[in-house]
């Protein structure tokens, strides 16, 4: 499965590093939130080298539907509530300052990247909610409204509209802004210590270092898998759709994302959590859903993405963990990649240079609030489960009984494996212990892939590493 991203766009490799180097900044990761930290950097005069373990873009920026907007659902009402109106006004303040920096780079540096200027509108069958949160919003700032007329074939009661956001194409934009930077692709981290980043091809030496791997995987100090989780979401591109002006997205769940990319339609949804899709069926009941809204239509293109969510549902951006002052972090920006990536990078950049910043509190990982309790309990719950499912689980499936295409978990000679039986019949065998932390793994036949419900780990039918935090694969040598 491939983005309608990748489809319509080349890159040009990277060489990978080949001796040590040093930087006064290194950045581990290269997706939207990793160039765009180094870019800022280098702009404000520091030398900065990117260090990404496959392609640029190449995780989940090549798979996001690349709205670019401060409107993150219903949530104006609900964070006034939980965070008080000032916190919830910089908050605001900081996305559409990330909104607006976007269309002052595309401008300024002449980046041909398909950004258009849209209105993102949240949708919802309570039209009593959707009044609330356009008054909350306003009071936060930002000129909403709420609308009873959309555009979209969806029966709901209106939608609350946010005016000024933006969409691009992600890897067209992100390819531009790479281009004079310092990049090492094919260059994973293995080990950090202190100031010194080694890989299998040498090591750099860095002032200041910045993980935006997406989902931390250094574990101490800072324990970010017990403060989010992944979730997983599918997407495919309509053609032969109509065209749509505006962004959306609904409040609740199965509900469904909308906006246009050329003469696509992308809808997305049938969002859960990593490693809980047994059952499957996901594409298809997008497409069930496509043939309803859009019957004219059929699909180009379809794939998923994965979302790291905090306990409070507000990005970690800053320093990674007290003892280590020269060591930050991006991560937790749920399903609003885009925006974040872009506060990220500015709030990094204003921290690394010494440089004030009002909105550097709100994002701080090293906050707590009493709300987060019932949060991290359940997160503690899910890893302890996925844990003790290593011991106490007993296959019922046999690997001969696997249906072409499927994969289970199945009891062996050597033990409890990950069994796939390819179309023509061959098996293939993986560890179904995660390497990360060691939860049991769980089949997705959506991608035909060993997923971790503990902290999001993913592994192709060959157990080939495809998302962390783990480091490594999974197959049987």
């Amino acid at each position: 499965m491939e983005s309608i991203w990748i489809k319509t766009c080349d890159r040009e490799k990277r060489s990978a590093l080949e001796k040590d180097n040093e930087a006064d900044v290194a950045v581990v990761g290269g997706g939207m939130a990793g160039i765009l930290a180094a870019w800022h950097l280098e702009q404000a005069g520091a030398r900065a080298v990117v260090l990404e373990a496959d392609r640029i873009g190449g995780g989940q920026t090549k798979n996001t539907t690349a709205k670019i907007t401060a409107q993150h659902g219903l949530f104006c009402q609900t964070f006034i509530e939980k965070k008080g109106e000032e916190t919830a006004k910089r908050y605001v303040q900081a996305n559409q300052a990330a909104v607006e920096e976007y269309k002052r780079i595309v401008r300024e540096e002449c980046i041909d990247c398909d950004l258009t200027e849209s209105d993102a509108y949240v949708y919802s069958t309570d039209g009593e909610k959707l009044r609330r949160e356009a008054e909350a919003a306003q009071r936060l700032g930002i000129h909403a409204s709420f609308e009873e007329k959309v555009e979209i074939p969806v029966s709901c009661a209106g939608a609350v509209r946010f005016p000024g956001q933006g969409a691009f194409h992600p890897l067209k934009f992100i390819r531009a802004l790479a281009e004079p930077l310092t990049i090492y692709e094919d260059t994973a981290v293995t080990e950090v210590e202190e100031d010194l980043l080694k890989t299998a091809r040498g090591s750099v030496r860095a002032d200041k270092i910045i993980f935006a791997t997406h989902f931390p995987f250094i574990n101490f100090p800072g324990i970010y898998f017990a403060r989010m989780h992944q979730e997983r979401s599918y997407v495919i591109a309509l053609q032969n759709a109509g065209k749509l002006n505006g962004m959306y997205i609904g409040d609740g769940e199965d509900t469904l994302s909308f906006r246009q990319y050329d003469k696509y339609i992308l809808l997305g949804g049938q969002a859960h959590r990593t490693g809980e899709n047994r059952e499957g069926g996901c594409f298809e009941r997008l497409e069930e859903a496509a043939g309803k809204l859009y019957p004219e239509s059929f699909v180009a293109a379809c794939w998923s993405a994965q979302d790291c969510i905090t306990t409070d549902k507000i990005p970690f951006i800053g320093r990674y963990a007290a003892g280590h002052p020269n060591w930050f972090v991006a991560s937790g920006f749920q399903k609003w990649g885009m925006s974040s990536a872009m506060v990220s990078a500015m709030l990094l950049k204003d921290m690394i240079c010494g440089i004030g910043n009002p909105y550097e509190e709100i994002f701080a990982p090293s906050r707590f609030s009493a709300e987060e309790i019932p949060e991290l309990m359940k997160e503690g719950g899910k890893a302890v489960k996925g844990l003790t499912k290593r011991f106490f689980h007993i296959p019922t499936e046999t690997a001969a009984a696997l249906e072409p295409g499927h994969g289970a978990v199945v009891e062996t000679q050597q033990g409890k494996a990950g069994v796939y039986k390819a179309e023509d019949g061959t098996l293939c065998q993986v560890d179904i212990v995660c390497p990360h932390m060691g939860c049991e793994l769980t089949w997705n036949p959506d991608e035909r892939s060993w997923d971790c419900p503990c902290h999001g780990s993913r592994f192709d039918c060959e157990g080939n590493l495809l998302d962390g935090p783990a480091q490594g694969g999974i197959r049987y040598e």
